[in-house]
C-alpha cells in the first residue's frame, strides 16, 4: 500500500510539474549539449602512457606552474594544494595504510605521467583541455614539488617527467589475463 502511495504521490508531483508521462515524449538521457563532431574528438584524441609515450612538445617548471596554478586552481584545491571544496593535493599526513588514509599526489599517484594527462583533460574544471602542453607542464612540475618529489628549479618537459620516480609507484599490482 505505500509503494502505491509513494507512486502516486510521485506522479502527481510530476503531473503538478508540468512533466508528461507519455512514454513517446520521454527521451533517453539527460539532453544536455550537442554531439560531439569530429574535430572535436580528433582535437582531443590523445592519450599519455605511464612511459611517457604520446607526451607533446612543450616544457614547464614548478615556478612557472605556481602562477597558473594560483590563478586557476587554489579556488577549488587550497593554498599548497592542501583541499578546500576541491582534493587534497599535498600535504598528506596520514599513509594509505592509516586507519584514515590520504590520497594525494605524493602518496597515491603512481606516474607523473598520468598526472599530466590527467591535467591536460580534465582541467581546469570549467575549461577542461584549455591549457597549452607547457602550462600542463608546468602546473604538473608544481603539484610534483608540492609533493617534494622534484626541486622547484626542475624542468618538466617529454624526455624528463616519465624519469620522475613516484613514491607509491609499486604499491600498485599490475595483474594480466
Amino acid at each position: 500500500m505505500t509503494l502505491i502511495r509513494n507512486n502516486l504521490a510521485i506522479t502527481a508531483a510530476l503531473i503538478l510539474a508540468g512533466i508528461s508521462l507519455n512514454a513517446a515524449e520521454i527521451r533517453p538521457g539527460p539532453q544536455l549539449g550537442t554531439p560531439a563532431g569530429a574535430h572535436d574528438i580528433s582535437s582531443r584524441d590523445w592519450g599519455i602512457m605511464p612511459d611517457g609515450a604520446g607526451l607533446p612538445a612543450g616544457s614547464g617548471t614548478a615556478k612557472q606552474g605556481r602562477k597558473i596554478y594560483e590563478k586557476l586552481c587554489i579556488s577549488c584545491h587550497g593554498d599548497g594544494g592542501l583541499g578546500g571544496s576541491g582534493d587534497q593535493l599535498a600535504g598528506a599526513q596520514m599513509q594509505l595504510t592509516d586507519e584514515w588514509p590520504e590520497k594525494t599526489i605524493g602518496n597515491y599517484w603512481p606516474y607523473a605521467t598520468t598526472l599530466f594527462d590527467f591535467i591536460r583533460r580534465a582541467k581546469p574544471m570549467l575549461q577542461p583541455g584549455s591549457l597549452t602542453a607547457s602550462e600542463v607542464y608546468a602546473v604538473t612540475a608544481y603539484l610534483l614539488y608540492l609533493n617534494e618529489i622534484i626541486p622547484e628549479n626542475q624542468q618538466i618537459n617529454a624526455a624528463t617527467l616519465p624519469t620522475v620516480k613516484m613514491p607509491n609507484q609499486d604499491g600498485f599490482i599490475l595483474i594480466l589475463e
